[in-house]
């Protein structure tokens, strides 16, 4: 069988949609440049002056890494030059970001974490790119930040590209979860995982148990439940914990399991949770109900979640679908 892009992959669904003017195939393929080149940057970073902090922080209050600016801005200006995006948003970034000015505007909108996980960047530990896609729905000719904060529910597409042994793509438009593999020797993505089905539950938890003093009960007591002989479970649960949010959910996506970040009491600015839900909850959300799995933040679908804001920290429990389920029956119990 001979070997499928990612571009002729996107074009067959494209053929889903009579009407389709090829705009959307046209974003994909901008996403789709500026992962090749963060991958490229990540492969030589310990080579070339692009590893460590910058000396700034970002809007979060974090560090940036050299790295995490250079990927920000690569998708901003590859995006903002592609013609097909009215607005974005990326997590490093405190407002919206328009086309670069000279540039058409588009009716696309997109939600970006540039560079997840760039505190293992100095150790060489798996980093990636999340993304997640939506319609312009105001009606000016002109965006707002009202594009930006829409529902889950109305995604058109999402993925991330994790950059580790390999650099795989993985994505989906509304009809399945593909994975695809950057093969250096042509420069493209190869299809590699082809319409990704999570198992219904795993054997895996993927958490920062040095967080455990500062979680509500409910989930000190799924934890360790998890991790009981005396469990309804075939055996134990084993403890994988990357501390990048696209290695950790890539694993568990493959083969089941589960990823928590639950709200906590240590940090008053993660006392509705760490994560982002435009950048990375909203899109990781998305691609796991894709492959048959599930994203709660503990007592709500993530993609029925209306943001308020572009920055909005949530918790998110997310993986198997009968492994999130549990979790939601413990939080229940305490409420």
């Amino acid at each position: 069988m001979d070997a499928l892009t990612v571009t002729q992959h996107i074009i067959e669904q494209q053929k889903r949609f009579p009407d389709a003017t090829g705009e959307y195939t046209g974003l994909l393929e901008n996403i789709i440049i500026a992962a090749k080149i963060i991958s490229r940057e990540v492969r030589k970073a310990g080579l070339v002056e692009i590893l460590g902090l910058t000396g700034n922080e970002n809007v979060q209050g974090e560090e940036v890494q050299k790295l995490d600016e250079y990927a920000n801005i690569t998708f901003s200006n590859i995006l903002g030059k592609g013609g097909h995006i009215c607005i974005m948003a990326s997590e490093e970034s405190e407002n919206p970001i328009f086309p670069i000015k000279g540039y058409p505007s588009g009716k696309y909108v997109v939600s970006f974490d540039p560079l997840d996980g760039s505190s293992n960047i100095d150790v060489n530990a798996s980093i990636g790119t999340i993304f997640g896609i939506h319609r312009k729905i105001t009606d000016c000719s002109a965006c707002s930040i009202d594009d930006l904060l829409q529902k889950g529910t109305d995604l058109i597409g999402a993925g991330y590209i994790i950059y580790g042994s390999s650099t795989i793509m993985v994505y989906s438009a509304g009809y399945g979860t593909h994975g695809f593999t950057l093969d250096p020797s042509v420069g493209e993505f190869i299809l590699s995982h082809e319409n990704i089905k999570t198992p219904k539950y795993g054997s895996i938890y993927s958490v920062n148990e040095g967080n455990y003093n500062y979680w509500d009960n409910s989930i000190k007591k799924y934890i360790d439940y998890l991790k009981s002989n005396n469990n309804n479970l075939k055996k134990p649960y084993s403890a994988r914990y990357i501390g990048s949010l696209v290695a950790d959910f890539h694993r568990n996506l493959l083969r089941g399991g589960i990823f928590l970040y639950p709200k906590d009491n240590k940090d008053p600015n993660k006392t509705h949770g760490k994560l982002r839900l435009l950048y990375e909850a909203q899109p990781l959300a998305y691609l796991a109900e894709q492959s048959g799995g599930a994203a709660s933040t503990g007592t709500e679908r993530i993609l029925d979640i209306i943001p308020t804001e572009l920055h909005q920290r949530v918790p998110l429990i997310i993986g198997s679908r009968d492994d999130v389920r549990i979790v939601e029956e413990f939080i229940a119990r305490e409420v």
